[in-house]
């Protein structure tokens, strides 16, 4: 089998790794056959990632079942899955408890893409090994393209979860989007299929503002002028000072969800958040608790995460394609295609 493996700055080629082949009677080999690329891996491919290369590079995928273990009981060889980006084990005391990242059974951080908390490889791989199969995957529901949902395996349950609960807890609440990728235009389809009164996105990039204009939002190239008064901030810029901007937007006791990866150092406005009494989480995402009414949602059809995907390629274009600059490309394979049982 083949990797895709990070070797330098805008830089992957395809290695060879040993075939995987099931080992235990709980795991499962999985073949991506609709990958796509997060945020956080075009700031790799650009060299603002903190871990030397060469790894195997991807986190985002639906993929076909190849083998199983005896034990597992939840998914059967040709159905299509959603392979969620964090490794866990679904019956410690912290996946029981939904923090799914945070699972005890594996080392901290274990997670596909990057060698953190061990070494799982990458879901832009020609095979993948999932641990915990049922506890991990989550079948693909009929009449979802893979290719739209690609990305549900992160980006898109994450922005589910940056403004799903905040919009049941507070309906009809403003919704301020500062962002440079995919996370935030979902945020803004989620945000007004879900009735936010109002929804600025904010990028500097032209297509990304029309692609949120779409969606209903209005947008800006900045926050200059500040704007004020929003109940809810997403940022999802990986900037501490457009995150810093944003939090000077809130209303009193407003809440702002931080899904930038902060790979440099800044200062946050502290007073400014006293004086509002705003509430501001950074976190990686619990994500495997937020598949499921993702997916509900994507199948509802208020949503369109498929205007998201800049180009659909073809596998072997992966390493020519993946360094290039693209909002969302999806890259799909000839499994895609094949029955699925």
């Amino acid at each position: 089998m083949r990797e895709l493996t990070y070797v330098a700055r805008k830089t992957v080629e395809w290695r060879e790794a040993p075939d995987l082949k099931v080992r235990s009677a709980g795991e499962a080999i999985v073949a991506p056959v609709a990958a796509t690329s997060c945020d956080v891996d075009s700031a790799i491919l650009a060299g603002h990632g903190f871990i030397d290369p060469p790894f195997p590079l991807g986190h985002e995928c639906v993929a076909r079942v190849v083998d199983i273990g005896d034990a597992v009981t939840s998914v059967s060889p040709g159905d299509l899955v959603v392979v969620p980006w964090s490794i866990n084990c679904g019956a410690c005391d912290h996946c029981r408890a939904g923090l799914t990242a945070h699972c005890t059974a594996v080392p901290h951080m274990a997670m596909y893409g990057a060698p953190l908390g061990g070494r799982w490889g990458g879901l832009f791989s020609d095979l993948a090994r999932v641990p915990y199969a049922d506890a991990m995957l989550v079948p693909l529901p009929d009449g979802l393209d893979p290719v739209a949902m690609a990305s549900a395996s992160d980006n898109w349950s994450l922005a589910w979860r940056l403004v799903a609960p905040h919009l049941k807890r507070t309906p009809g609440a403003r919704v301020l989007v500062v962002a440079r990728g995919s996370i935030g235009l979902y945020v803004c389809d989620i945000a007004r299929a879900l009735g936010a009164s109002d929804v600025l996105y904010v990028d500097p990039d032209p297509e990304h503002r029309a692609l949120a204009e779409g969606f209903g939002a209005r947008t800006a190239e900045t926050l200059e002028p500040i704007a004020h008064g929003f109940d809810l901030a997403v940022e999802a810029t990986g900037r501490v000072d457009q995150l810093a901007s944003a939090l000077k937007c809130l209303a009193p006791e407003g809440f702002c969800e931080s899904a930038g990866n902060h790979f440099r150092p800044g200062e946050l406005p502290l007073l400014d958040m006293y004086l509002t009494g705003v509430t501001m989480r950074i976190a990686r995402d619990n994500v495997r608790v937020h598949i499921p009414d993702a997916l509900e949602l994507a199948a509802s059809g208020t949503v369109a995460p498929e205007r998201v995907v800049s180009r659909v390629l073809d596998w072997e274009d992966l390493p020519a394609a993946l360094p290039e600059r693209h909002l969302k490309p999806v890259f799909v394979r000839d499994l895609l295609h094949r029955e699925t049982r």
